[in-house]
């Protein structure tokens, strides 16, 4: 398996876990924040990149 995909899982479920906690808390920025990681988790898991190829390409969206 590759490292890429692998931290991209660990991504999403960080992600996912600072969603809830923005939910919980009531912390937009937080929220935000968890839904960013939890999509470049997604990308990097299916495509197999890395965080700043991601990352980058997010900006140029």
């Amino acid at each position: 398996m590759n490292t890429d995909i692998r931290e991209g899982t660990w991504k999403q479920i960080k992600g996912e876990f600072k969603e809830k906690l923005g939910e919980i808390s009531n912390d937009n920025s937080t929220k935000a924040k968890g839904e960013k990681e939890k999509l470049i988790g997604e990308i990097q898991e299916k495509y197999g990149k890395t965080k700043d190829e991601i990352t980058e390409e997010i900006k140029n969206w």
